[in-house]
């Protein structure tokens, strides 16, 4: 079977929500394109805006931070951070445990433990529930201090020891394979504040897709790059850290942990890798500016190709790939 990757969250730094006069302009954008036109329903009127609109009227990118599922559909769950996301991702996992067929138990592999990758933990319904098995999983060995600091008193008001679920803790090295169910992780260690980690997901059909967020690339250390080009060789899909633009990263943004899509693009071909998924989105940027920063990185990865072409996809709240 085909391993679908969720994403629950895209967005990087804090969780950003459209605003009133966001929402209008949408509209009245839309109404312009329409020209006219009447819809017998509602779901015409959907399929308008899904096929005839361009993605930042019709659509959105979402704002929720970092959370991404790598679903077996079978076994545990499997998440990959638990920024804002996660707590619609909480609730839908339970949704799908009514079947009786899955055990209730999630595996989490967290990049870092700045706010915006943990935030959501706190509101994981799961950690709520009797008989819930929560297995996290990350390269530093605070995770666990940076999990329970966010639920004193003086932060939440649910201490983390109220959480009802069995919550076990373990502490990965690079070089080293796990299994998990059906997949094998690997993690490799990235530039960022208080370090962060990449992993390399294998399904039983052999896929691969790479989460790979909040690392930079400085021009001055190219053996790092090669390194990670190596880390995602032949991978299927590559979730990358692609907050700013070039021109962002090189000029103001120098030292603040993150990449730019150049910079993907370029691991990506080194790494022969097939698809692209745009990651961590800038929360300033408005989805014109997203939808934009993704025309821009197609056009680069055409201008570079070499062999195969990389499909550039860009994430949003909601979008589910197949490998």
């Amino acid at each position: 079977g085909n391993m679908p990757v969720r994403f629950w969250g895209t967005g990087g730094s804090l969780p950003v929500a459209p605003n009133a006069s966001t929402i209008a302009d949408k509209v009245a954008d839309a109404l312009l394109h329409a020209n006219g036109k009447s819809f017998p329903d509602k779901q015409a009127a959907l399929d308008f805006a899904n096929s005839e609109l361009e993605f930042a009227v019709g659509q959105g990118y979402g704002g929720a931070t970092s959370c991404v599922e790598m679903d077996t559909g079978k076994g545990a769950f499997v998440v990959c951070d638990m920024g804002s996301g996660l707590r619609e991702l909480g609730l839908d996992t339970l949704k799908r445990l009514s079947d009786g067929h899955r055990p209730k138990e999630w595996h989490f592999f967290l990049s870092h433990l700045h706010w915006d990758h943990i935030m959501g933990f706190p509101f994981f319904v799961p950690a709520f529930v009797d008989g819930a098995k929560v297995i996290i999983h990350a390269g530093h060995r605070d995770a666990e201090t940076a999990l329970r600091r966010q639920q004193e008193e003086i932060s939440f008001p649910v201490p983390f020891d109220w959480l009802k679920a069995d919550i076990e803790f373990r502490t990965l090295e690079t070089g080293k394979e796990y299994k998990i169910g059906e997949l094998t992780v690997a993690l490799t260690k990235q530039e960022h504040s208080h370090d962060s980690y990449g992993y390399r997901f294998t399904d039983a059909n052999g896929k691969v897709a790479i989460y790979s967020t909040d690392a930079e690339y400085k021009i001055d250390k190219m053996a790092e790059e090669d390194d990670m080009a190596d880390f995602m060789s032949g991978a299927d899909l590559v979730i990358a850290d692609t907050m700013y633009s070039l021109a962002d990263s090189v000029s103001m943004k120098e030292d603040w942990g993150h990449s730019s899509n150049i910079v993907a693009v370029d691991l990506c071909h080194q790494a022969g890798a097939k698809r692209l998924a745009l990651f961590h989105h800038e929360p300033t940027y408005s989805d014109a500016d997203i939808q934009r920063m993704h025309s821009e990185t197609r056009r680069y990865e055409e201008l570079i190709r070499e062999g195969e072409a990389l499909e550039v996809m860009c994430s949003y709240d909601g979008l589910c790939v197949d490998l």
